[in-house]
C-alpha cells in the first residue's frame, strides 16, 4: 500500500477515535446533536468548499454525488448515535468499524475488479478477526437486551459506512471530485436535511448546545477533518486496503472504553487490538 496513503489512514484512525470518544458522551443527544455538529461541520468546511466548486467548473454530477453521501453520513451520524444511547462503545464502535470494512472489501473485489493480493486480504481478515475478539464476550454492567441491542445498532452503523465508503470511494476517483470540495459541500447537505426537523424542536437544539457545547464543535472539527484524510487516501489506494486500514482507530476505541468509561475485560482488547495491528501491518506490505 502506498506509504503516503497508510499515513493519511492511519492519522485519520486516530483522529475518528477521538470524536467517537466524545460523540458516546453524548449518547442521548440523537439528532439534535447529529444536526449540531454536522452544522458546526458545514460553517467551518462549507465555504471553502464552495469556493473550489467554482474554482473547478463542477459539473451537475458532483452535487448530486456530495447529496448521495450527505443523505448517507446523516442515516449514519442517527444510527451511530441511536447505538451509543442503547449500547456500550466497546460493542457499537468495534462491530461498526469491523462490518464496515469487512463489506467494503467484498465489494471491492467481487463487483469492482479490485485485486489486493494476498498480503492484502490477509491484512483485511486480520483486522476484521481482530474486531470481532474485541467486541465479543460480557461488558461490566450491560444487560442481555443492552448488548443485542448495541450487536444490532453496531452492525447497522457498519452496512451504512460500507455503503458511504463505496460511494466516496466512486466519486473522488471516477468522478475525480476534489475530496474538500466534495465533503464540504455534503456537509452544507447534511446541515440543511436535518435542519427542517431541528427548527420544529429550537428547545431542545438549543439543551443539547448548552449542555455539550464541547463535543459538538470536537465532533463537528475532527469528524470531518478524519475523513478527509481517508478521502485523499482513497485517491492513491484501493478501497479493499483503505477501509480495513482506517480501523486503528477500533484499537484506541477499545482501549478509551476500558480506561476512560470503565468497560471491562483489558485482556481482551489487547489481543483483539494486537490482531488488528498485525492485520494493518499486512495491509502495509501489500
Amino acid at each position: 500500500m502506498n506509504g503516503f496513503a497508510l499515513s493519511l489512514v492511519l492519522v485519520a484512525a486516530v483522529v475518528h477515535a477521538v470524536w467517537n470518544l466524545a460523540a458516546k458522551q453524548v449518547g442521548d443527544g440523537g439528532p439534535r446533536f447529529v444536526f449540531l455538529y454536522y452544522t458546526v461541520s458545514a460553517v467551518i468546511f462549507g465555504p471553502v468548499a464552495v469556493v473550489l466548486l467554482f474554482a473547478e467548473r463542477p459539473q451537475w454530477t458532483w452535487l448530486l454525488a456530495a447529496l448521495g453521501t450527505a443523505v448517507l453520513h446523516v442515516v449514519y451520524g442517527i444510527v451511530l448515535q441511536r447505538g451509543y444511547a442503547v449500547g456500550d462503545l466497546s460493542v457499537v464502535y468495534p462491530l461498526a468499524r469491523g462490518t464496515g470494512p469487512l463489506l467494503s472489501v467484498l465489494v471491492a473485489v467481487l463487483f469492482l475488479g479490485e485485486h489486493p493480493g494476498w498480503p492484502g486480504l490477509l491484512g483485511a481478515f486480520l483486522v476484521i478477526t481482530g474486531v470481532l475478539v474485541i467486541s465479543s464476550g460480557k461488558t461490566a454492567h450491560a444487560t442481555p437486551g443492552r448488548r443485542r441491542a448495541g450487536v444490532f445498532y453496531g452492525v447497522l452503523t457498519g452496512a451504512v459506512i460500507a455503503a458511504y465508503t463505496l460511494w466516496d470511494a466512486h466519486s473522488v476517483t471516477a468522478l475525480g471530485i476534489p475530496p474538500l470540495a466534495y465533503f464540504g459541500s455534503g456537509a452544507i447537505f447534511q446541515s440543511l436535511l436535518l435542519a427542517p426537523s431541528a427548527l420544529r424542536d429550537k428547545a431542545s437544539v438549543a439543551a443539547v448546545w448548552q449542555r455539550y457545547r464541547r463535543q459538538i464543535l470536537t465532533v463537528g472539527l475532527l469528524s470531518p477533518l478524519g475523513y478527509l484524510f481517508v478521502l485523499y487516501a482513497l485517491r492513491l489506494a484501493p478501497v479493499s486496503l483503505v477501509a480495513p486500514a482506517r480501523e486503528l482507530s477500533i484499537v484506541l476505541g477499545g482501549l478509551a472504553a476500558w480506561r476512560l468509561l470503565g468497560e471491562a475485560q483489558a485482556a481482551r482488547r489487547l489481543i483483539g487490538s494486537l490482531v488488528v495491528l498485525a492485520g494493518i501491518a499486512a495491509i502495509a506490505v501489500a
